[in-house]
């Protein structure tokens, strides 16, 4: 099958923006002797399966049993392979659309519980308060241990307006908090962009989506015209991004590389598993579609660069920043990324529903996997939301029960730097340590970035050393 022929996409275990996938429409019976059945242990299950429907306390629907047995053997291999119901399958393609109902967090699972990977901004959840790490133990009165990840996020999800209780247990933070959140329509446009001050440019990526190489180009082009010049520098924040499209996150590598450059390649055991995609055309645009990153403003692959990322940002997000770095076309900056390096393939199997499969690992293009271990910045610099101790200490891919180990080897403690390589928050921009203060602080109208944002703040430092540094 060929790659057009297939949805990619890449992002974390949660279910809003799916995780590594591919849609693959081939028949998975079609396999050589490697996928022979074992007779005994076949004959083991429907041992099981027959004493659960002649002998369990009350009856119990074949459909149930079936999923629950696909459901099972899937999440028991890693914690981005699962079983989507013919609703998760649907609200898994509605997310990479950009819309969908629900409260807006990227959630996966830990221990039964339901972890938060991240919320989206301007959502129900990111205006409550919900922060990354939170483990979520009740949805209203009923608790989460011994639900699966589809039924969590089925709960979450409701008609617009009405209200769901979460009952989050946070570090830090003696008691539960319990807070009552308002179901929404999610809409994100994915992309937002401002130009911080005369010559020097800002590209938010909040998730990579079908049309996210389309939004970038307009935002670059935005920025030249409004700055009347070319550009002295440009930061492109991947924070918090979980993921979303393959062909998102090369057709944004794509804009600032050169042409036919290679931004990440994949490894599995099927031929299909096998991918080299590069800076072409032909790796990030829909059938028939004219290539928008044809037309960028000339500069846009020279300008000066800095890529801001932290442990929210996973898999799309990784590529994009391993790709920027391995080219040195940027640097990178802030704390070490999620580390989700692998690859997961949609396979349809009937009546609506599918399976979603691990089938491969990528690499950057230097083929570094960042499987478990995360991009490691060039700079890191502090993030003043959370406590010193806690410095890239969040959830992460090594943290998740059953993660694939790293083909390269080693473990995921983040590589030591220089001294002069980290930059430490000071000591007034830090939170209490009850965890009180840690409510995001609302943005002014109108603006996508605050202006006491301490990690934008040294890029843009940075970029005007630059700027100093070639002018002499």
């Amino acid at each position: 099958m060929t790659q057009k022929a297939k949805l990619v996409l890449v992002g974390l275990a949660g279910i809003l923006a799916g995780a590594a996938l591919t849609l693959n429409l081939p028949a998975i019976a079609d396999k050589d002797a490697e996928t022979a059945l074992p007779v005994e242990e076949l004959r083991a299950f429907t041992d099981v399966f027959a004493r659960i429907k002649s002998d369990y306390v009350e009856p119990v629907d074949d459909k149930k049993l079936i999923s629950s047995a696909i459901n099972g053997m899937l999440s028991g291999l890693d914690p981005h392979s699962a079983y989507l119901d013919a609703e998760g399958f649907k609200d898994l393609q509605v997310g990479t659309q950009g819309e969908f109902g629900g409260l807006g967090i990227e959630v996966g699972m830990e221990d039964g519980f339901v972890k938060v990977v991240s919320p989206i901004e301007d959502t129900p959840a990111f205006k409550a308060g919900v922060k990354p790490g939170d483990l979520i133990i009740k949805l209203d009165d009923t608790p989460v241990k011994g639900m699966t990840l589809n039924d969590a996020v089925k709960r979450m999800r409701g008609k617009p307006g009405s209200p769901i209780k979460l009952t989050i247990v946070r570090k830090g933070v003696d008691k539960p908090i319990v807070l009552t959140l308002t179901r929404a329509v999610i809409k994100i446009r994915s992309v937002k962009s401002k130009l911080l001050e005369n010559g020097y440019g800002y590209v938010r990526v909040t998730q990579f989506q079908e049309h996210t190489g389309e939004l970038l180009a307009e935002a670059l082009d935005k920025l030249y015209k409004d700055n009347k010049a070319p550009l002295k520098g440009l930061i492109l924040d991947l924070r918090n991004d979980p993921g979303g499209l393959l062909n998102g996150a090369v057709s944004v590598a794509a804009a600032f590389v050169k042409p036919d450059s290679l931004v990440v390649y994949t490894d599995g055991r099927t031929e299909d598993a096998k991918m080299r995609l590069t800076a072409s055309p032909e790796n990030y645009l829909r059938p028939m579609q004219l290539d928008y990153l044809k037309g960028l403003p000339e500069g846009v692959k020279q300008v000066p660069m800095v890529v801001l990322v932290n442990g929210g940002s996973a898999s799309a997000s990784e590529i994009v920043a391993g790709a920027l770095q391995d080219d040195k076309r940027a640097v990178i900056m802030g704390t070490r990324t999620f580390g989700k390096g692998s690859v997961q393939t949609i396979l349809p199997i009937g009546n609506g529903t599918a399976i979603k499969l691990t089938t491969a690992r990528y690499f950057t293009p230097s083929g570094r996997s960042i499987q478990a271990k995360g991009i490691e910045p060039d700079i890191v610099v502090e993030d003043p939301t959370m406590p010193s101790d806690d410095q890239g200490l969040g959830i992460r891919e090594a943290d998740l029960e059953h993660h694939l180990s790293n083909p390269n080897g080693g473990d995921a403690a983040p590589a030591s730097k220089p001294d002069e390589m980290i930059i430490k928050a000071p000591a007034a921009d830090k939170p209490s340590p009850d965890g009180k203060d840690k409510k995001p602080v609302p943005l002014e109208p109108g603006e996508i970035v605050s202006k006491n944002d301490f990690q934008v703040n040294q890029a843009l430092n940075l970029l005007k050393g630059l700027q100093i540094l070639q002018g002499r």
